[in-house]
């Protein structure tokens, strides 16, 4: 499905950051949801085609999470912390994929209710440097993220956000 959003990513040479800015055509408290309930997470964070197993995923603040990738007998596992969940507005939380230990991202996700009820959704990913960011940029994440926000269009227009 073709989504009437765009999905924009932007990463300025010489920094250390990655935005991402994205519209839904739903309300920014069902958004959020599906950024926080475990069962809506897997149904679309990530490239299609990859199924996820979720160890934890405690979206409070304090909270932690670890989440598995699979596809093709390949496994790709990822970790963090929730420094804040203010429902509907921000998400703080560090990011880390395990095959990169060490390697660990600060990311904030903030949920700007629109009018006629939509919602846009802008992540800011700030890394310890710009060979971290530029290697998230190499890793192929942008498929990801775009085919994730295309998923996550199709269970919000299903109505399985509720």
């Amino acid at each position: 499905m073709k989504s009437k959003n765009e999905t924009k990513i932007v990463s300025e040479s010489g920094s250390q950051e990655i935005i991402i800015t994205r519209e839904f055509e739903a309300p920014r408290e069902l958004v959020f949801k599906a950024y926080t309930e475990p069962e809506l997470v897997k149904q679309w964070l990530g490239p299609k085609g990859y199924e996820m197993h979720i160890d934890k995923y405690d979206a409070k603040s304090g909270g932690e999470y670890r989440y598995i990738h699979t596809a093709e007998g390949e496994e790709y596992a990822f970790r963090g912390v929730f420094h804040e969940v203010s429902a509907p507005e921000t998400i703080i939380q560090t990011f880390e994929f395990e095959g990169a230990k060490g390697h660990v991202s600060l990311e904030t996700a903030t949920f700007e209710a629109l009018p006629d009820n939509r919602t846009r959704v802008t992540g800011s990913s700030v890394f310890q440097s710009i060979a971290d960011r530029d290697m998230m940029l190499r890793s192929g994440m942008e498929i990801g993220v775009r085919e994730g926000y295309e998923r996550l269009d199709e269970i919000l227009e299903k109505g399985l956000v509720k």
